[in-house]
């Protein structure tokens, strides 16, 4: 997992099914759990996504969402873009191309009771604390 001030990025595996999703969305909660206020899960080297991995998740995204927290997600291959449209997860989270584009625009940090606060940015957080992690 790498830490960008407070937002976390965990790289996830290259495939994501039934033995693995379990683990692959408590790490996802972890980083919640440690005040992530945007996480990033990588996708970017996943080339299959089950409906477990699915799962899992859409769990981190409602965990997210009801901590005042955000869930980005990067994906690199068109055989999992397609998993994320037929099942609709990409209507609900953010689905970027790279880390590199995911990171570039700014980000609303929610206020208490889940109303937009402050809007800050990952490359600016990671130009000014070096992108030491939290």
């Amino acid at each position: 997992m790498l830490w960008i001030g407070r937002v976390a990025v965990v790289a996830l595996p290259e495939e994501i099914d039934v033995t693995n999703a379990d683990t692959i969305g408590e790490d996802l909660l972890s980083a919640l759990n440690q005040g992530a206020v945007l996480l990033v899960a990588d996708m970017s080297k996943t080339t299959f996504c089950d409906s477990a991995g699915v799962s899992a998740l859409v769990r981190t995204f409602r965990r997210a969402v009801a901590g005042s927290s955000g869930l980005r997600l990067v994906v690199g291959t068109p055989a999992v873009r397609r998993v994320l449209s037929l099942t609709g997860v990409d209507r609900l989270v953010d689905v970027f191309p790279s880390v590199a584009a995911c990171l570039a625009g700014p980000y609303e940090v929610l206020s208490q009771g889940g109303q937009p606060g402050q809007q800050e940015s990952a490359t600016a957080k990671a130009d000014t604390d070096g992108g030491g992690g939290a």
